[in-house]
């Protein structure tokens, strides 16, 4: 079967890897794609939320499975799009509607979800610009540190923790007042959970799951977990501290009310579900909802999958994943993040990238970043290219991630030494 995968980042690359893998794959097309998933299939310059133009690719080739990497499309209804579309009804679309990429798009709206289906999260309450006092005096009620977030879609940067009381509500009434844009037009404020951070990763069909293995990053900049937030620096899989009877509790406390939520509200939901956790002394609670693969998450979680990633998705389309087991591969997975100099904030951009073909064993070095032009290998993005290693434990696949790391060079290059380090 031909399919269509959309984004261009480093989940997107290895669903790409892992797709071409399918013995049931006809042609993969790749929208946009970036200077590495031409290896796996043909890119196509699409923006991700041009739905006509991808209406249109998905005619010429015939193409009958589209696969969504990021949540904007998502968030914006393509699936919707393709279902109200006559011509386009019997294309299979991985990704929620647009009723169910709200989790996402919405974090009030997800809390809400939480609270109706007695799912594990903090206590919250949500503002916006007329009720401003109200949420200052809602601060004077908690206990630093304080979290806010805003409502809608801030590319991972709309979540903020605040330890000063005088700052967070300064920070308040700038959210409020467009910090974020239209995202921030309503600020969840909730109380700061004390623990470790962990992803859980489910694919579903709306009534049935297989639950992915589970995944650890690392969001800041800094060694050391210090300076601004990312999209992610790094990853592990598995996740030592989150093994036995705590992902049990996940399961039972977490993902069963989340799905028969789902499906209690009609949503036609067909695809992952990001669960973001923490840790609270051996309980997990809910931090927040994502509707896609995180990254870079993927990168270290589907390598980790020995079964045919396309049947999976098939199944997913049917409703028939009931039907499915998941073999996994039981090493450890490390990913080390290479990023431009002065990311997140103000980058260069079309600096040449050397080494990232180098063939390295027990691994996949993997573009997110990059764009291709007159045979040349340049940097497109923050965030550029992810090494990924296996290993038997996570001190083995370290040490590999980080020699994959010592092959690749472009001006101003920079990655944490760190990741995994906590683990150990």
């Amino acid at each position: 079967m031909n399919v269509l995968l959309i984004g261009s980042g480093g989940r997107e690359y290895t669903l790409a890897w892992k797709l071409a893998q399918s013995s049931k794959l006809g042609q993969l097309y790749i929208a946009p794609g970036n200077g590495g998933t031409s290896a796996f299939g043909i890119n196509v310059p699409l923006k991700v939320n041009d739905f006509d133009g991808i209406k249109k690719c998905v005619l010429e080739n015939s193409i009958q499975l589209v696969v969504v990497g990021p949540e904007a499309p998502l968030v914006e209804g393509i699936t919707d799009f393709f279902k109200a579309d006559a011509e386009l009804q019997n294309v299979a679309v991985i990704g929620p509607d647009q009723q169910g990429a709200t989790l996402e798009g919405s974090k009030e709206f997800a809390k809400a979800f939480m609270a109706k289906y007695d799912i594990p999260t903090a206590k919250y309450e949500s503002f916006k610009a007329e009720t401003l006092e109200q949420g200052k005096a809602f601060l004077e009620t908690l206990n630093a540190p304080y979290v806010l977030k805003a409502d809608g879609l801030a590319a991972g940067k709309g979540v903020l923790i605040l330890d000063d009381l005088e700052e967070a509500k300064s920070e308040l009434s700038q959210m409020l007042s467009g910090k974020f844009g239209a995202a921030g037009d309503t600020v969840v404020i909730e109380e700061f959970l004390s623990g470790i951070e962990l992803s859980v990763f489910v694919l579903t069909d709306g009534k049935d799951y297989v639950i992915l293995p589970e995944a650890k990053d690392y969001k800041r900049i800094g060694e050391g977990d210090t300076g601004l937030n990312t999209g992610g620096m790094g990853a592990v899989t598995p996740v030592p501290f989150a093994q036995g009877d705590f992902l049990n509790k996940v399961e039972e406390r977490i993902v069963k009310p989340t799905i028969q939520g789902i499906s209690a509200e009609g949503m036609d939901y067909k695809g992952f579900v990001f669960i973001g956790l923490m840790n609270v002394n051996g309980d997990p609670y809910v931090i927040e909802y994502n509707v896609r693969m995180g990254d870079p998450e993927t990168e270290v979680v589907i390598p980790r999958v020995k079964s045919d990633l396309l049947e999976l998705f098939q199944a997913t389309a049917k409703g028939e994943l009931s039907q499915c087991t998941l073999e996994l591969n039981p090493d450890t997975a490390v990913t080390v993040m290479l990023v431009s100099g002065g990311y997140p904030e103000a980058y260069a951009k079309g600096k040449v990238i050397e080494g990232a073909d180098v063939s390295v064993e027990n691994g996949l070095t993997i573009h997110a970043g990059t764009t291709e032009k007159e045979g040349n290998l340049l940097t497109s993005g923050g965030r550029v290219i992810s090494c990924t290693a296996y290993g038997k434990d996570i001190e083995e696949a370290r040490k590999r991630a980080y020699n994959r790391v010592d092959q690749i060079k472009f001006e101003g290059m920079y990655y944490r030494k760190d990741i995994g380090l906590d683990l150990l």
